[in-house]
Protein backbone atom coordinates (compact mmCIF):
# COMPACT_ATOMS: atom_id res chain seq x y z
CA UNK A 1 0.00 0.00 0.00
CA UNK A 2 1.52 3.27 -1.17
CA UNK A 3 1.19 6.25 1.18
CA UNK A 4 2.12 9.96 1.07
CA UNK A 5 1.82 12.57 3.81
CA UNK A 6 1.91 16.30 3.11
CA UNK A 7 0.75 19.55 4.66
CA UNK A 8 -2.23 21.11 2.89
CA UNK A 9 -1.20 23.83 0.43
CA UNK A 10 -3.03 26.65 -1.36
CA UNK A 11 -3.68 25.44 -4.93
CA UNK A 12 -0.24 23.73 -5.07
CA UNK A 13 1.89 23.05 -8.14
CA UNK A 14 1.62 19.94 -10.30
CA UNK A 15 4.10 17.91 -8.22
CA UNK A 16 1.68 17.89 -5.27
CA UNK A 17 -1.03 16.33 -7.43
CA UNK A 18 1.40 13.86 -8.94
CA UNK A 19 2.16 12.72 -5.41
CA UNK A 20 -1.52 12.31 -4.55
CA UNK A 21 -2.20 10.46 -7.78
CA UNK A 22 0.77 8.11 -7.34
CA UNK A 23 -0.35 6.65 -4.00
CA UNK A 24 -3.26 4.64 -2.62
CA UNK A 25 -3.73 6.82 0.45
CA UNK A 26 -2.79 10.46 1.01
CA UNK A 27 -2.68 11.98 4.49
CA UNK A 28 -3.30 15.71 4.79
CA UNK A 29 -0.94 16.70 7.61
CA UNK A 30 -3.19 19.26 9.31
CA UNK A 31 -2.06 18.83 12.93
CA UNK A 32 1.52 20.06 12.56
CA UNK A 33 2.86 23.58 13.05
CA UNK A 34 2.00 26.26 10.52
CA UNK A 35 5.04 27.42 8.52
CA UNK A 36 5.51 31.12 7.80
CA UNK A 37 6.45 31.91 4.22
CA UNK A 38 5.58 28.40 3.13
CA UNK A 39 2.96 27.25 0.63
CA UNK A 40 0.08 26.75 3.06
CA UNK A 41 -1.59 30.06 2.26
CA UNK A 42 0.13 31.30 -0.88
CA UNK A 43 1.26 30.37 -4.38
CA UNK A 44 2.55 31.73 -7.66
CA UNK A 45 0.26 32.74 -10.50
CA UNK A 46 0.65 34.31 -13.94
CA UNK A 47 0.17 38.01 -13.22
CA UNK A 48 0.73 40.52 -16.02
CA UNK A 49 2.67 37.83 -17.83
CA UNK A 50 5.04 37.24 -14.92
CA UNK A 51 5.41 34.79 -12.04
CA UNK A 52 4.06 36.56 -8.95
CA UNK A 53 2.88 35.54 -5.50
CA UNK A 54 -0.64 35.78 -4.10
CA UNK A 55 -1.13 35.20 -0.37
CA UNK A 56 -4.39 34.33 1.35
CA UNK A 57 -4.92 36.53 4.40
CA UNK A 58 -5.02 34.72 7.73
CA UNK A 59 -6.00 35.65 11.27
CA UNK A 60 -3.43 35.09 14.00
CA UNK A 61 -1.16 32.91 11.88
CA UNK A 62 1.84 31.74 13.88
CA UNK A 63 4.40 28.94 13.84
CA UNK A 64 3.30 28.33 17.42
CA UNK A 65 -0.07 27.13 16.14
CA UNK A 66 -1.11 24.00 14.28
CA UNK A 67 -2.45 24.42 10.76
CA UNK A 68 -5.91 23.33 11.90
CA UNK A 69 -5.91 26.03 14.60
CA UNK A 70 -5.61 28.94 12.16
CA UNK A 71 -8.47 30.97 10.73
CA UNK A 72 -8.87 32.52 7.28
CA UNK A 73 -9.33 36.30 7.18
CA UNK A 74 -9.90 36.79 3.47
CA UNK A 75 -13.00 37.45 1.38
CA UNK A 76 -11.12 36.43 -1.79
CA UNK A 77 -12.27 39.51 -3.69
CA UNK A 78 -8.67 40.31 -4.70
CA UNK A 79 -8.10 36.70 -5.69
CA UNK A 80 -11.17 36.62 -7.91
CA UNK A 81 -10.09 39.88 -9.56
CA UNK A 82 -6.61 38.43 -10.08
CA UNK A 83 -8.02 35.39 -11.88
CA UNK A 84 -10.43 37.42 -13.99
CA UNK A 85 -7.87 40.04 -15.04
CA UNK A 86 -5.10 37.55 -15.83
CA UNK A 87 -6.92 34.41 -16.97
CA UNK A 88 -10.28 35.45 -18.45
CA UNK A 89 -8.98 34.77 -21.98
CA UNK A 90 -7.55 31.36 -21.07
CA UNK A 91 -9.32 28.47 -22.86
CA UNK A 92 -10.69 26.84 -19.69
CA UNK A 93 -11.30 29.99 -17.64
CA UNK A 94 -15.08 29.62 -17.39
CA UNK A 95 -15.13 26.07 -16.01
CA UNK A 96 -12.12 26.53 -13.72
CA UNK A 97 -13.37 29.83 -12.40
CA UNK A 98 -16.64 28.12 -11.44
CA UNK A 99 -14.65 25.49 -9.53
CA UNK A 100 -12.61 28.17 -7.75
CA UNK A 101 -15.77 30.09 -6.80
CA UNK A 102 -17.20 26.90 -5.32
CA UNK A 103 -14.01 26.40 -3.32
CA UNK A 104 -13.77 29.94 -1.92
CA UNK A 105 -17.45 29.93 -0.98
CA UNK A 106 -17.03 26.83 1.18
CA UNK A 107 -18.67 27.64 4.52
CA UNK A 108 -15.70 27.58 6.87
CA UNK A 109 -13.10 29.98 8.24
CA UNK A 110 -10.82 27.13 9.34
CA UNK A 111 -7.68 27.05 7.19
CA UNK A 112 -7.17 23.28 7.28
CA UNK A 113 -10.81 22.52 6.46
CA UNK A 114 -10.76 25.02 3.59
CA UNK A 115 -7.62 23.50 2.09
CA UNK A 116 -8.88 19.94 2.56
CA UNK A 117 -12.05 20.82 0.68
CA UNK A 118 -10.10 22.45 -2.15
CA UNK A 119 -7.88 19.37 -2.50
CA UNK A 120 -10.91 17.06 -2.64
CA UNK A 121 -12.66 19.19 -5.25
CA UNK A 122 -9.66 19.38 -7.56
CA UNK A 123 -9.01 15.65 -7.13
CA UNK A 124 -12.60 15.03 -8.19
CA UNK A 125 -12.20 17.29 -11.24
CA UNK A 126 -9.01 15.48 -12.26
CA UNK A 127 -10.58 12.07 -11.52
CA UNK A 128 -7.94 11.21 -8.93
CA UNK A 129 -9.28 8.27 -6.91
CA UNK A 130 -6.77 8.32 -4.04
CA UNK A 131 -8.20 7.91 -0.53
CA UNK A 132 -7.70 11.22 1.32
CA UNK A 133 -7.19 11.01 5.10
CA UNK A 134 -6.90 13.83 7.64
CA UNK A 135 -3.97 13.46 10.02
CA UNK A 136 -5.88 14.86 13.01
CA UNK A 137 -8.50 12.13 12.56
CA UNK A 138 -5.90 9.38 13.04
CA UNK A 139 -5.53 8.03 16.57
CA UNK A 140 -1.77 8.27 17.05
CA UNK A 141 0.99 9.17 19.47
CA UNK A 142 1.63 12.88 18.91
CA UNK A 143 4.79 12.79 21.01
CA UNK A 144 6.71 11.49 18.00
CA UNK A 145 8.51 14.14 15.95
CA UNK A 146 9.72 14.56 12.37
CA UNK A 147 10.67 11.27 10.66
CA UNK A 148 9.58 9.16 13.62
CA UNK A 149 6.08 10.60 13.39
CA UNK A 150 5.94 9.81 9.68
CA UNK A 151 7.06 6.24 10.33
CA UNK A 152 4.49 5.97 13.11
CA UNK A 153 1.67 7.01 10.75
CA UNK A 154 2.96 4.66 8.04
CA UNK A 155 2.80 1.73 10.45
CA UNK A 156 -0.67 2.68 11.73
CA UNK A 157 -2.06 2.84 8.20
CA UNK A 158 -0.16 -0.22 7.01
CA UNK A 159 1.99 1.35 4.31
CA UNK A 160 4.47 -0.77 2.37
CA UNK A 161 5.81 2.21 0.40
CA UNK A 162 6.17 5.84 1.48
CA UNK A 163 6.24 8.46 -1.28
CA UNK A 164 7.53 12.01 -0.88
CA UNK A 165 8.38 14.95 -3.10
CA UNK A 166 12.01 15.19 -4.23
CA UNK A 167 12.56 18.21 -1.97
CA UNK A 168 12.26 15.94 1.06
CA UNK A 169 15.21 13.67 0.24
CA UNK A 170 17.43 15.21 2.92
CA UNK A 171 14.74 14.88 5.58
CA UNK A 172 14.58 11.11 5.72
CA UNK A 173 16.90 8.19 6.48
CA UNK A 174 16.20 5.47 3.92
CA UNK A 175 17.69 2.68 6.04
CA UNK A 176 15.37 3.46 8.96
CA UNK A 177 12.38 3.13 6.64
CA UNK A 178 13.69 -0.16 5.26
CA UNK A 179 14.34 -1.42 8.79
CA UNK A 180 10.65 -0.77 9.44
CA UNK A 181 9.68 -2.73 6.33
CA UNK A 182 8.78 0.39 4.33
CA UNK A 183 10.24 1.36 0.94
CA UNK A 184 11.09 5.06 0.63
CA UNK A 185 10.54 6.65 -2.79
CA UNK A 186 10.70 10.21 -4.14
CA UNK A 187 8.85 11.83 -7.00
CA UNK A 188 10.80 14.25 -9.19
CA UNK A 189 8.46 16.19 -11.44
CA UNK A 190 9.41 16.70 -15.06
CA UNK A 191 8.84 20.12 -16.60
CA UNK A 192 5.54 20.06 -18.48
CA UNK A 193 5.51 22.87 -21.03
CA UNK A 194 2.13 24.18 -22.18
CA UNK A 195 0.88 27.27 -23.96
CA UNK A 196 0.25 30.29 -21.71
CA UNK A 197 -1.20 32.88 -24.09
CA UNK A 198 1.75 34.12 -26.19
CA UNK A 199 4.18 34.50 -23.32
CA UNK A 200 7.44 32.67 -22.77
CA UNK A 201 6.54 29.56 -20.77
CA UNK A 202 6.74 30.11 -16.99
CA UNK A 203 6.95 26.81 -15.06
CA UNK A 204 6.21 26.01 -11.42
CA UNK A 205 2.98 27.95 -11.04
CA UNK A 206 -0.13 26.96 -9.11
CA UNK A 207 -2.29 24.13 -10.41
CA UNK A 208 -4.83 26.85 -11.25
CA UNK A 209 -2.55 28.04 -14.05
CA UNK A 210 -2.29 24.53 -15.49
CA UNK A 211 -6.05 24.00 -15.29
CA UNK A 212 -6.75 27.32 -17.03
CA UNK A 213 -4.76 26.28 -20.11
CA UNK A 214 -5.19 22.50 -20.29
CA UNK A 215 -7.96 19.93 -20.64
CA UNK A 216 -8.53 17.29 -17.97
CA UNK A 217 -7.02 14.66 -20.30
CA UNK A 218 -3.88 16.75 -20.77
CA UNK A 219 -3.48 17.32 -17.03
CA UNK A 220 -3.95 13.60 -16.38
CA UNK A 221 -1.01 12.96 -18.70
CA UNK A 222 1.03 15.48 -16.72
CA UNK A 223 0.19 13.62 -13.52
CA UNK A 224 2.12 10.64 -14.84
CA UNK A 225 5.10 12.67 -16.07
CA UNK A 226 7.65 12.28 -13.28
CA UNK A 227 10.71 10.28 -12.34
CA UNK A 228 10.46 7.92 -9.37
CA UNK A 229 13.68 7.81 -7.35
CA UNK A 230 14.26 4.95 -4.93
Amino acid sequence: MKLAIMQPYFFPYIGYWQLINAVDKFVIYDDVAYINRGWINRNNFLINGEKKMFSMELKGASQNKLINEIEIFDNFVKFQKLLKFNYSKAPYYKSINEIVIGIIKFDTSNLAAFLENSINIICSYLKIKTNIIISSAIEKNNDFKAQNKILHICKLIGASDYYNAIGGMDLYNKSEFYDSGIKLKFIKSNINMYKQFNNVFIPGLSIIDILMFNSVDSVQEMLEDYTLIQ
